[in-house]
């Protein structure tokens, strides 16, 4: 489907997806000694329970900050404590803490800039620029803690929020993709007139600085992979052939996913609020199975999507017909201004529909 093929570098997790009881049962078939097996069971069992105590006192210490932060009843249980501000920005930087100290031991990294380069270059199922409200995010609470906390390589967006992730999957998906594949001619037909024009020249550097960011290879660039290095390869419409068994048959994309992803944020306080000055809210979302290309769909306070091509053409096309059949109504004899209202409501209705929705 692909001239080439576009190959995406990710960095393996350190990680056994061996079920636990399977390694422990092919280690016991290992021992002879029937009563040395059974000792070697219970000393699994001793320290699987050990684990989990460790793990359950730091999920419990974690549990009982957020319940102070919980934006369902929070509220109400920190005016319960009477606590001064400053009493209240060290519990939120303490679950802060915690917090990253329980995603370290699960194995949660944070997003990078170059992942979410990465993940931002291409779509998936996911058709609709979407993006960032950030005037809707608060940048006091991350900003604070990473001043008192620094961590490398954070990302641009760590002072309004931050996204964790953690293992990576692949998601294949089959059909024929009509819409999409009327996106992507129309992206090739108005990339194809820009190049016509020499308007496509004033895009150039601004594309080449989003291009150098990203680690998407193609297939004669990617050589033997180390064992450090993980390459799974991409399979978008935008670079398929336009063949007419691509274009009117079944075809199959593929995209590699996050299995597991943690966004936290902040909701900004309006100014003019002043029943609530500040609002100690603490937003914690969990999702599973995320492609990376529509990583859009885990971001925080998203704005209202605007228009794909396949909406600008339905709303061109619409308003030139509708201007051609008011200029046709008004051109005969006797013009009746009921039918002239009645295409303008029309004409004004449709578009508002296609805008909106």
């Amino acid at each position: 489907m692909e001239h080439n093929k576009d190959m995406i570098l990710l960095e393996r997790e350190a990680v056994i997806k061996t079920m636990k009881s399977k390694i422990i049962a092919n280690l016991a078939r290992l021992i002879n000694s029937q009563s040395e097996k059974t000792e070697f069971l219970k000393m699994c069992k001793r320290v699987e329970y050990t684990v989990r105590a460790w793990y359950f006192t730091d999920f419990e210490d974690l549990m009982q900050l957020y319940s102070l932060f919980d934006p369902s009843h929070g509220a109400k249980k920190l005016q319960q404590q009477s606590l001064t501000p400053e009493d209240v920005d060290n519990l939120e930087q303490n679950f802060l803490k915690n917090l990253f100290k329980v995603m370290e031991m699960s194995n949660f990294k944070l997003l990078s800039d170059k992942e979410a380069d990465v993940a931002e270059s291409a779509n998936y199922l996911l058709n609709l620029p979407i993006s960032v409200d950030e005037s809707q995010l608060d940048s006091r609470l991350l900003t604070n803690f990473f001043q008192e906390n620094p961590h490398e390589n954070l990302p641009r967006f760590a002072n309004k929020y931050i996204i964790l992730r953690r293992g990576i999957g692949i998601d294949r998906t089959s059909d024929y993709f009509i819409m999409e594949k009327v996106d992507m001619l129309l992206s090739r037909a108005w990339d194809w007139l820009l190049q016509l024009t020499g308007l496509g020249k004033l895009f150039t550097r601004r594309l080449s600085g989003i291009s150098s960011r990203g680690s998407t290879q193609r297939s004669e660039d990617v050589g033997n992979p180390s064992n450090e290095n993980l390459y799974i390869e991409r399979i978008r419409i935008e670079n398929m052939d336009c063949s007419l068994r691509n274009l009117f048959g079944k075809i199959t994309i593929q995209e590699p996913t996050f299995e597991q992803m943690i966004v936290v944020y902040r909701r900004a306080t309006l100014h003019n609020d002043k029943l609530q000055p500040y609002d100690r809210s603490i937003h914690i979302k969990h999702f599973k199975n995320i492609p990376m290309a529509d990583m859009e769909l885990v971001l925080p306070e998203k704005k209202n999507p605007s228009l794909t091509p396949m909406d600008w053409v339905n709303f061109l096309l619409s308003t030139v017909l509708g201007l051609v059949a008011l200029i046709g109504s008004l051109e005969k004899p006797q013009a009746d201004v009921w039918v002239a209202f009645a295409i303008i409501s029309g004409l004004v209705g449709y578009c508002a529909k296609i805008y909106f929705t």
